[in-house]
């Protein structure tokens, strides 16, 4: 889950005009295997519902059974980071607990359950170390469980973690050397668990991974250049693209092997999760279409079109220059294998104005150019405020993002990986108004709704997960912000369902019946 998204701090980028990108043929040697998977989900009745998690969020048991320090575990461990000043070592005893969260899940009647794979209690060193064989053990006991009670595994290999051997051996993301070392880990996955694993991510929000770490130093390794933060080392206009660039790479080397040695005989599927956000000009100016057009591209664009089209976005190219690193010959081979499904994290909405040919705020800056991201237009939000400062409600920008996907990517199929909404214990509700959440209800309800419009014209949208199963370790809030559908008692760990855990089915239901309502009428 993305606590405070990309454009948090009001960052900017170059407005250039924007021209429309057609869709290459780039991965034409996949397209029979994209065929047959887009046959899988094609009815409202196969349509995945779940709950989605991650295990630093979730699983705690930090050291336990011969799981080796990630880097979240020490960054979490040094001062001033989170603000509640809390950690993940037990979080919510997930790794424990598995069996009752199934039940939970059970109860709900989803048809799927999002979880990430901890790459150090897997490999503890990476590829310089042993498998560790007790976390394949407990990994195939979760997935054995959830099947016994008809769950789909959906699982994801790196939710933000990654083993510290990595960070202290050759600094993470900003080697090629963390390419093979992920290809690795994908490979000990495919083989140990792919023939019950029918869903695969490689990562989960690279795109933040790379601005949160390398250019606002927010996150794990904690790297920028003094403008933006308080960090050691780094540098914020070359890093974020040095470890952005080896991010794709690493999904192209994990995609590659999944196709070459597992595909044909596992029958599964293999995408990518990126965090998004609906941008909206902040006018029906040219200028700040242009900027909102920059904008798409110096993020979610920036990773989906190496993936799909072979290539960075051309705004990127004539921006960044020498900046942005360049495809081999070999890594465009690599790269050739694509991704069978998108998956898209959305929640809230902002506003882009062009900042080159128009005033502008002051905010911190691309070197390279100029545009403001903002939430108010003459006092006004783009949403409906709620209690995290992030996200305003917009749940009309679902579809949005959805058809903008479809247009650009030749309706790729995509999974909404994450969604939801979240409480503030800051703000000291009592527990019986968390328990009531009919604003969850609510919110899931529009933002389902405005998915089946994109739906009905035409888009090929496989599932949705709502954030979270449980209220869980929200990041640098720490234990602060509940996403769950059921409550967590931290000094017990007991879990107790919200209305919105016993109202999804009602909401699964109600988007079945529209869906086959539009099926008849046609």
């Amino acid at each position: 889950m993305a606590p405070s998204m990309f454009w948090h701090t009001n960052l900017l980028a170059l407005c250039m005009l924007f021209s429309g990108f057609l869709v290459s043929c780039h991965q034409t040697d996949n397209l029979n295997i994209l065929k047959e998977n887009r046959n899988q989900i094609s009815s409202s009745s196969n349509f995945l519902f779940g709950t989605a998690s991650s295990c630093y969020q979730f699983e705690g048991a930090f050291l336990s059974d011969g799981k080796g320090l990630n880097n979240w575990d020490v960054f979490t461990h040094e001062a001033g980071h989170i603000k509640d000043g809390s950690n993940g070592d037990v979080a919510v005893d997930h790794y424990n607990r598995y069996l009752e969260d199934i039940n939970l899940m059970e109860n709900m009647g989803v048809k799927s359950f999002r979880f990430s794979i901890s790459w150090s209690r897997i490999l503890p060193k990476g590829i310089f170390g042993d498998v560790n064989m007790a976390g394949i053990e407990h990994y195939n006991k979760l997935i054995d469980a959830l099947l016994h009670k008809g769950i789909q595994p959906f699982i994801t290999l790196t939710h933000y973690d990654i083993p510290q051997e990595l960070e202290e051996r050759y600094g993470g993301w900003l080697s090629s050397r963390i390419q093979d070392d992920f290809s690795y880990f994908a490979d000990i996955c495919f083989k140990y668990f792919g023939d019950r694993v029918k869903y695969w991510v490689t990562m989960n929000e690279p795109n933040l991974m790379a601005v949160r770490g390398y250019r606002l130093g927010t996150y794990p390794p904690a790297r920028c250049s003094g403008i933006f933060g308080k960090c050691s080392a780094g540098d914020s206009e070359k890093e974020p693209f040095i470890a952005a660039h080896n991010m794709i790479l690493s999904h192209a080397a994990a995609v590659s092997i999944y196709r070459t040695r597992y595909q044909k005989r596992q029958g599964g599927m293999i995408g990518i999760s990126l965090d998004t956000q609906w941008y909206e000009p902040f006018s029906n100016s040219s200028e700040d279409i242009a900027a909102t057009e920059i904008a798409r591209s110096f993020y979610v664009n920036w990773f989906l079109d190496p993936i799909i089209l072979g290539r960075y976005p051309k705004e990127m190219v004539q921006i960044l220059g020498s900046n942005l690193p360049d495809f081999s010959k070999n890594d465009s081979s690599k790269l050739s294998y694509g991704l069978d499904f998108i998956g898209i994290n959305y929640y809230t909405a902002k506003y882009i104005k062009d900042c080159l040919y128009s005033a502008c705020e002051h905010g911190n800056t691309w070197s390279e150019g100029s545009y403001f991201v903002t939430t108010e237009k003459d006092g006004v939000y783009i949403g409906q405020p709620t209690e995290v400062d992030w996200l305003f409600l917009y749940p009309q920008g679902m579809k949005k993002i959805v058809m903008y996907m479809k247009n650009r990517f030749n309706n790729t199929p995509m999974v909404i990986t994450e969604n939801g909404l979240a409480e503030n214990d800051n703000l000291n509700p009592s527990i019986t108004d968390t328990l009531n959440d009919i604003h969850r209800v609510n919110f899931m309800h529009s933002y389902l709704n405005s998915l089946a419009n994109a739906i009905r014209e035409g888009a090929d949208v496989r599932g949705y997960f709502v954030w979270s199963l449980l209220d869980n370790f929200e990041w640098l809030e720490g234990y602060s912000l509940r996403f769950g559908l059921h409550y967590v008692n931290y000094t017990n760990l007991e879990r107790t369902p919200k209305l919105s855990a016993t109202r999804y089915k009602q909401l699964m239901y109600n988007f079945h019946i529209q869906l086959q309502t539009h099926t008849a009428q046609k």
